[in-house]
């Protein structure tokens, strides 16, 4: 009690010194930009789940081969949650004398939760609406072309006569793109009464739930709690298909990006200020020893008198936070629609959290050290600068720095390439700073007298300087790659889905209609046609043993391989594929070969060399895993998990897939293509391109809201690393007045050191910012043909030189303004 009083006392008495004021302020600032990031980023990443919410029609479901008990739905219920039930199976519809497979979802009226269904009414009017009501059927455009039905027509589904009331154009789906039958939307309760939903149906029976995030997590664990049925599994948002789950994967890696940043310039702000605290201590802590105040209780002192300082700090940046995030929000939740309002408070409290660890961290060896300090430092300063031996406190920095790079990364591989990154561009700055500081030992004597200043003052504070250097340069890469590298690979990521990205693809066409197809496609205004074979086949067996008495870890692996899958062959690597393992093997292998995506590659354990058999109709085939490639699926190309080789692929039975791209207001001359070749199935996907558009728009939105506040973090680092050398300098520029030198030498010296300290960060972060943007592209982003924005860089790392010369000049102004003696009395 006695030290806790007696630490107030010293923070009551110390609160007029700048250092005390400035790491009090750093902290509150640090916290604020901090909490304010993750806010909007937690609620930004809400946004961006929730469109993908939007594709499977709820914020979470469960589904199964077999009826679900009513305790799922009455669960949801009892939390507060919306629920809609129903089922997905094939049938037959018959009309007019003709018959065609159907993919049929049968619906309850709430049916979306999430997302729209959009219909077109007899007059061709588009609207939104829910599941159809008993004894209707929404059917999509190619059901009505395949059975030559209009509105108000009947249809024969399940034995069940029903009436078309809207044509299908849209609906939540998962995200899927290629359905091997027409869709129709029909009631559950016609689908119960027909039957087709009974015993030994191929019903997938599901329950969707939404509302509140809170009450959604707890249902899923109910959920996990429970015996669920056998091939039951959740039906979650990011399980959508590949080309959404590729934009979503991106969304996430930018968002935890630009946290992770600002959270490292606040780190970098706190650190320094820390660091001054504690030499500016150096004294007192002398005078306190040489009194006889023992060890322990000088520590306890100090510690007592920066957490006194920091509780209040973080809990008010922690307020300042939240209320700035929510007038934020109220700007920039314009881009998304259907986010929840509820603002997340977690965010703001971890980062309160994180800055006492930081401020703990980098706070902890200084003092620990600063308790050290002998009593005759009270007469003699060197005895306050020994050198100190190695021991594990110079590792809590690090340690601490590296907690805070996995808390808010929340991807290793992430914070991997961060570390890695940022640990490169300290050693490079301090690298580049002691050949500097080697060259002006050289240059100095002959140089012009302000520049020689210049050189002199960095030399003699060598150890500041390369302090300086290095947190410049750190603080700096930060904030160059939030605000020319993360805009770059947001503009790569945008490059890769253009306005002519192919929309359409065409499934079931036969090879004698392939010319006849071209023609009529090139007619109508069609580009960028591209065609692969098509072989609908079933994995046998893997290395000679049957597939079905096979056990792999993967829950997945089962699914698979009791489907139909879809095989194709090239002969040249596809584009947006890339070979990671093996070879890619040709025209003309010796022996039938087959390269797997690498979700194949992990789902069945299977590396280059394994066997894998087929059945393709009344062929069987034994193929070796040549090669292992990652697939681009965000491209929107036509794309396969499995690639034979031509050569002993080319006589299996198939059709062809085709992709192609036509501006839209093309739909009387696709609805006459249809009815020419009546076999096809004519699939739109400029719905999922508009997504993953917007989802890039969404996020580019994020980083730039984030980029307002990082700025507050990046101007701390600027401000507290330069004031790091302060004393020394008042000191100095005591003595140099005293000695007979103009204000306007004392000002152009300085312009001279802060010119080459802000030249060496500058320079250093912005190759630096390259160099860790081309990684992030290639191994979180998978953006292959990025190219960092040099020019931009190296415009930035000027500017930087420049703006650090001017802060430094209006550091050193008050010195230059002050008498010579005035400034040896205060130093």
């Amino acid at each position: 009690m006695k030290l806790l009083a007696l630490s107030l006392r010293s923070l009551r008495r110390e609160w007029h010194l700048p250092e005390l004021r400035t790491l009090g302020a750093s902290l509150v600032l640090a916290v604020v930009a901090l909490g304010v990031v993750a806010t909007l980023a937690t609620r930004m990443e809400r946004g961006v789940l929730a469109s993908a919410a939007e594709l499977i029609g709820g914020d979470l479901g469960i589904s199964s081969p077999q009826a679900l008990p009513a305790d799922y739905a009455a669960q949801a219920t009892r939390r507060g949650l919306a629920v809609t039930t129903g089922a997905g199976f094939p049938s037959v519809a018959f009309a007019h004398g003709q018959s065609q497979l159907l993919d049929v979802q049968a619906t309850d009226g709430a049916y979306p939760l999430r997302g729209t269904l959009e219909l077109l009414d007899a007059h061709g009017r588009s609207s939104s609406g829910h599941g159809p009501p008993p004894g209707a059927v929404y059917l999509d455009h190619r059901a009505l072309v395949q059975l030559n039905l209009k509105l108000g027509d009947a249809v024969q589904l399940g034995g069940r006569e029903l009436r078309v009331e809207a044509e299908l154009v849209r609906q939540p789906d998962g995200g899927e793109l290629v359905a091997l039958a027409p869709r129709a939307l029909m009631n559950v309760s016609d689908a119960e009464q027909a039957g087709l939903l009974g015993v030994g149906s191929r019903a997938r029976h599901r329950v969707l739930v939404a509302g509140q995030p809170s009450a959604v997590r707890d249902w899923r664990d109910w959920v996990q709690a429970q015996h669920m049925p056998q091939g039951a599994q959740l039906i979650t948002p990011e399980q959508t298909q590949e080309r959404m789950r590729s934009a979503f994967d991106r969304a996430s890696a930018f968002l935890r990006l630009t946290a992770l940043l600002s959270a490292l310039l606040a780190g970098v702000a706190i650190a320094l200020a820390a660091q001054r605290y504690a030499r500016r201590k150096t004294n007192e802590v002398a005078l306190l020893r040489a009194l006889g105040t023992p060890r322990r209780q000088v520590l306890g002192l100090l510690v007592g008198t920066l957490g006194l300082l920091a509780v209040p700090a973080v809990l008010l940046g922690a307020l300042i936070a939240l209320g700035l995030a929510q007038i934020t929000w109220s700007f920039a939740s314009q881009m998304f629609t259907t986010v929840p309002t509820s603002m997340p408070i977690g965010p703001a409290c971890a980062a309160a959290v994180i800055g006492l660890a930081v401020l703990a961290g980098f706070a902890l060896p200084p003092l620990t050290r600063l308790a050290e300090v002998p009593p005759v430092a009270v007469f003699r300063e060197s005895a306050a600068r020994r050198v100190r031996r190695f021991d594990a406190l110079y590792l809590v920095p690090a340690l601490v720095a590296l907690l805070l790079i996995w808390s808010q990364s929340g991807s290793a591989k992430l914070a991997g390439v961060l570390a890695v990154s940022l640990l490169g561009v300290a050693v490079v700055a301090a690298l580049l700073s002691a050949l500097l500081l080697w060259i002006a030992r050289r240059v100095a004597p002959g140089a012009h007298p302000a520049l020689r200043l210049g050189l002199a003052a960095l030399a003699r504070r060598r150890g500041m300087s390369l302090l300086q250097a290095t947190a410049l340069s750190l603080g700096l890469v930060a904030l160059l790659l939030l605000a020319v590298v993360a805009p770059a690979l947001l503009e790569g990521w945008r490059r890769e889905l253009p306005a002519d990205t192919p929309n359409w693809f065409v499934l079931n066409l036969q090879d004698d209609q392939r010319p006849d197809f071209e023609q009529a496609l090139a007619q109508m205004g069609g580009q960028k046609l591209n065609m692969a074979p098509l072989a609908v086949g079933k994995l046998t067996a893997i290395n000679g043993r049957p597939i079905d008495q096979l056990k792999f870890k993967d829950e997945r692996a089962k699914e698979w391989a009791d489907r139909q899958l879809r095989l194709s062959w090239a002969g040249d690597l596809p584009p947006s594929n890339r070979v990671v393992a093996g070879r890619w093997a040709g025209e003309h292998p010796a022996q039938a070969e087959v390269s797997i995506d690498t979700m194949w590659r992990d789902m069945f354990a299977l590396k280059v060399g394994d066997t894998m058999s087929f059945n393709v109709g009344e062929d069987n085939l034994d193929a070796k895993v040549g090669s292992i490639r990652q697939v681009d699926w965000s491209s929107f190309r036509v794309n396969f998990f499995l690639v034979l080789d031509p050569a002993h692929a080319n006589s299996l039975p198939h059709t062809w897939i085709a992709s192609f791209y036509l501006a839209r207001g093309h739909a009387e001359a696709l609805a006459q293509l249809s009815r020419d070749f009546s076999n096809l199935s004519l699939i739109d996907v400029d719905a999922m391109l508009d997504r993953v558009r917007e989802i890039v728009n969404q996020v580019s939105g994020a980083v730039r809201w984030v980029l307002g506040f990082s700025l507050l973090a990046g101007a701390l680092v600027l401000a507290a690393a330069l004031a790091a050398s302060a004393q020394e300098r008042r000191h100095e520029a005591a003595l140099l007045r005293t000695l007979g030198a103009r204000r306007s030498q004392l000002r152009a010296a300085a312009a001279c050191e802060f010119a080459l300290l802000g030249l060496v960060a500058g320079l250093t972060a912005a190759f630096g910012a390259a160099g860790t943007g081309l990684w992030l592209g290639h191994a979180i982003f998978h953006i292959d043909n990025f190219v960092p924005p040099l020019g931009s860089l190296l415009l930035a790392a000027l500017a930087a030189a420049i703006v650090v010369m001017l802060l430094g000049l209006a550091g050193t102004r008050r010195v230059s303004h002050t008498s010579p003696m005035r400034l040896l009395r205060e130093s």
